[in-house]
């Protein structure tokens, strides 16, 4: 992230204008609140966030986004889909609710060049509208784009039940503490700032040593206080909801992006998001691999309130491509 970045203030991307407002000030004190029974609150790397999703408007539907600055190969794709919903979302009345999200990943972004969002607004409908977003870099397309937005309704309500019998979150180690036997394996990246706490109810990646049934469970939330922006907390989940979708496909086989025996690369995402939530409240991300084949698996995720609620669903499809002898893919 470049150095300038504004952390104490936020533009919402439901907003037409480009007028950031400050940070109510309990939000700047929130990193001294006492954490639950694990972890703790790292508001600064939660600001370090929403400056990521904060886009510079460079003209009426184009916008510029910034990476963090990390030691990273290609952009990370849930900070892309994020931004990409942001950029969206800035050209909607805020009476319109995001519901939906179909994403492709045409290229590796390259993080140590801003990326230009250009927003085509194909629909203006009474009840829905449609943006279509484009990410460039280097003048080629990186990442592609189209978001519904509807206005809330009465109507049928069903869900399908969430898990029963997992452990709640508090219960279960943060990053560090289920790290800390290894840290001195992880160097900086043990240290690094968080802003997304996720807590695994089964066996983490680096745990895994033998094929694993087909489905994960995991607790997530923004470390820290998000503003109420609605629209941000739906762009905070997008972030996330690429952390660990893909490597759902891996636990039938027995491989592990932390061991490095396999290539992987998301190819497209989708989301419906069907309730409201916040996510700097605990969510479960329940996940399961339907199908992998010809170097291809494909994820999905529901994602529940701490109280039950289905929130939103998830599609990911992947390369997940054995490495050959060499380290090559």
């Amino acid at each position: 992230m470049r150095e300038d970045s504004p952390i104490d203030t936020w533009a919402p991307p439901g907003r037409t204008d480009d007028v950031a407002r400050p940070l109510p000030e309990d939000r700047r004190r929130a990193s001294a609140r006492p954490a639950g029974e694990n972890g703790a609150v790292d508001q600064n790397a939660v600001d370090q966030l929403l400056a990521l999703l904060d886009l510079e408007r460079i003209e009426v539907n184009i916008f510029r986004g910034v990476s963090p600055e990390e030691d990273r190969q290609r952009v990370y794709g849930g900070q892309v889909a994020g931004q990409a919903l942001v950029a969206a979302g800035r050209t909607v009345e805020p009476e319109f609710h995001v519901h939906s999200l179909h994403a492709y990943f045409l290229r590796a972004g390259d993080p140590g060049v801003p990326i230009i969002y250009e927003v085509d607004r194909i629909r203006e409908g009474r009840s829905y509208v449609t943006r279509r977003v484009l990410a460039v870099q280097h003048g080629r397309p990186i990442f592609g784009l189209s978001a519904s937005f509807g206005l809330a309704e009465d109507g049928y309500d069903h869900q399908f039940p969430m898990p029963e019998g997992l452990p709640g979150p508090e219960s279960l180690p943060d990053f560090k503490e289920r790290m800390a036997p290894i840290k001195d394996r992880l160097g900086d990246w043990y240290d690094r700032p968080r802003a997304i706490d996720t807590r695994y109810c089964e066996a983490g990646p680096w745990e895994r040593r033998d094929n694993m049934p087909p489905f994960q469970n995991v607790w997530l939330k923004a470390n820290g206080r998000l503003p109420d922006d609605p629209v941000l907390h739906v762009c905070v989940l997008t972030y996330a909801s690429d952390m660990s979708l893909l490597d759902t496909t891996l636990l039938p086989h027995g491989a592990s992006f932390v061991i490095g025996d396999v290539f992987m690369a998301s190819l497209d995402h989708a989301m419906w998001f069907h309730r409201p939530f916040r996510s700097d409240e605990w969510l479960l991300y329940a996940q399961d691999t339907p199908s992998a084949s010809s170097c291809r698996g494909l994820g999905r995720g529901l994602v529940y309130t701490e109280g039950g609620t289905l929130v939103a669903s998830v599609m990911q499809e992947g390369v997940i491509r054995p490495l050959r002898p060499g380290g090559h893919p």
